[in-house]
């Protein structure tokens, strides 16, 4: 009845002879003062308290003990009840002190719940920004679905077993969407953003076919933020480049990450205009932001950029110094550039009086001033010496095309071949070879690479199989692929993995048959086909998927030679089983989506 409730009902039970609450600043219904039922407050007489705190319904002192406060239930609880005592609200309840903190920790939940008040209700967000594009046809989107949800199976004993891995093959399936303007369906994309959080590989193509609404959903989801970070701007729109009084503006007010993405947005769209913009606050800018601002200008760079990166020679933080004499070291026509080629080939000539034509090398002694300024670092690292230390950045930053004339008019296979006196062979090809990278040299990328077949797998001018990496991207798409056919053909796959991993995708046929011929000579090998796992999930990823019906014979286990390590036949007809399923999917992907009509 109303004025005269219940003892659970009764709201005032926790407060003191004071009024003050006794049940902490929560918000709980014993620090109302009156009863709150349903939102709505309604007020009471005030009743007697008992000398103990205890509220009485008609005056008469009431049994019950005192709310306990939030906070002593909450230490009680952490610290356990055989290191704190029960609170003395609690004592003398006869229960076990644990049931008898649980019962008051429920009892104070429904209290404090009970004795809020309805919050006003929050502005809706504003609806997410249409995504213009077609959406994936039903099949792609079922395909996709399966995709985000399902695992990959695998067998008994850790092994991976004959089915294929499903999330694999979805940056495969949201590269063809990209390729052909797919939109994605809006209800896969909590999915995808999810499958793109544990994934950072995946986020670049996941986010550019989620579109315009995985920025709306990120704003809503702390999840999800990863997609704010790596929109431009984080996530905010950018002036248009047009509009020059708002792009100054933002330039001048915004964030740093927010200039950064307008300083390469601008830079991709007019790359005169964004140095122009970096020039206005050059000076005052820190060290460190200088260092990311002049980092952009590797977009578009060009001999315009040039007096730029001549006074950035000059700044007071090194990085900002070695960044601008990198960038123009790449630029052969750069004074940088002909100062450097001056400087190397003062330290490398031809010995004509030698019965052989031998390169001789004469390290520097000293690193001057002139050198530093240029972007030679005079402290080498721990284990390197002083002067092949200062060698190799010289020959490095000095542009390629000097070199046939300083070297009696030699081509660069002609020079790569020449022997080298005194040791100096591997500084100085390792020199030439990151100088062929950083220029994208193909006719010194070539030489330094060598013939594929060649006994020396690490080749004549390249000293490791990862800098043939490197000189290899420098090559045009089929002639890489062609190339590392014949790696794999002379030399197998143990070392052929990195130089796999830069050919283009799907592999050419010659380079997947030349992968398939290795695989199957190593099945029949009797080796275990771990050891070959890296370059199985390339294959996987990479192979051609008409390969699938010539690979179907190999899915059966083979008959073990005699020296075969025991199963190995039954693990390769797994591996194959699941190459040749993983191909099938692929090419059922490419089915679903179509160029859109």
């Amino acid at each position: 009845m109303p004025g005269t409730p219940s003892q659970d009902e009764n709201p005032s039970a926790g407060t003191s002879p004071a009024g003050t609450s006794r049940g902490g600043t929560s918000g709980g219904a014993g620090s109302r003062g009156g009863a709150q039922r349903g939102g709505a407050q309604r007020t009471e007489e005030p009743r007697p308290v008992t000398p103990g705190g205890e509220l009485s319904r008609a005056g008469t002192p009431q049994a019950r003990a005192p709310q306990a406060a939030w906070d002593e239930l909450v230490t009680t609880a952490l610290l356990g009840t055989d290191r704190r005592a029960l609170p003395d609200a609690l004592l003398g309840s006869g229960k076990e002190a644990p049931v008898a903190l649980l019962d008051a920790a429920a009892e104070q939940t429904v209290r404090r719940r009970a004795g809020l008040r309805p919050a006003a209700a929050v502005a809706l967000p504003e609806p997410a920004a249409g995504d213009p594009r077609p959406p994936v046809p039903p099949a792609a989107r079922r395909r996709l679905a399966t995709l985000l949800t399902d695992q990959p199976g695998t067998g008994g004993g850790g092994r991976r077993g004959a089915a294929p891995d499903l999330m694999e093959l979805l940056p495969q399936w949201l590269a063809l969407a990209n390729a052909w303007g797919y939109g994605a369906p809006p209800e896969l994309l909590p999915a995808l953003l999810n499958a793109a959080r544990g994934r950072t590989d995946l986020r670049p193509q996941a986010l550019t076919f989620a579109g315009p609404r995985a920025l709306w959903l990120a704003r809503l989801n702390p999840d999800w933020k990863f997609a704010l970070r790596s929109a431009p701007g984080g996530g905010m729109a950018l002036p248009p480049p047009e509009e020059k009084a708002k792009v100054r503006q933002f330039w001048e007010e915004g964030l740093f990450a927010e200039r950064v993405a307008l300083l390469t947005a601008l830079r991709a769209h007019d790359a005169e205009a964004a140095r122009e913009l970096l020039v206005t606050t050059w000076a005052t800018e820190r060290a460190e932001d200088r260092l990311m601002f002049l980092d952009s200008l590797r977009t578009g760079l060009s001999a315009a950029d040039e007096p730029f990166l001549e006074k950035a020679l000059t700044d007071r933080s090194r990085n900002v110094r070695s960044t601008a004499a990198e960038l123009l070291s790449a630029l052969p026509e750069s004074a940088l550039a002909g100062r450097m080629a001056s400087r190397a080939a003062s330290y490398v000539a031809v010995d004509h009086v030698a019965s052989v034509p031998t390169l001789m090398v004469e390290a520097p002694h000293a690193c001057d001033a002139g050198m530093e300024r240029d972007g030679v670092v005079p402290k080498p690292p721990t284990g390197r010496g002083e002067r092949s230390w200062w060698l190799g950045q010289l020959v490095e930053a000095a542009p390629l095309t000097a070199w046939p004339a300083r070297l009696g008019n030699r081509t660069p296979a002609e020079i790569v071949a020449l022997p080298v006196a005194d040791g100096w062979r591997d500084e100085l090809h390792a020199a030439w070879c990151r100088a062929a990278v950083r220029q994208r040299d193909a006719v010194w990328s070539r030489a330094l690479l060598g013939a594929p077949a060649s006994p020396d797998a690490a080749g004549p001018g390249a000293v490791s199989l990862a800098e043939r990496s490197k000189l290899l991207a420098a090559l045009p798409a089929d002639e890489r692929s062609e190339w590392v056919a014949g790696f794999v053909a002379a030399h197998g796959l143990s070392e052929a993995f990195q130089l796999l991993a830069v050919c283009a995708v799907p592999w050419t046929g010659p380079l997947g048959q030349a992968v398939v011929d290795a695989l199957n000579i190593a099945r029949d090998a009797g080796s275990y086909p771990w050891s070959f796992s890296g370059v199985m999930g390339l294959a996987e990823r990479c192979l051609d998927p008409s390969e699938a019906v010539r690979l179907e014979a190999l899915t059966a286990i083979p008959d073990e030679p005699e020296n075969a390590s025991p199963g190995a036949g039954g693990y390769w007809a797994e591996a194959f089983q699941r190459l040749v399923t993983t191909l099938r999917l692929r090419a059922a992907i490419r089915d679903e989506l179509p160029p859109p009509t």
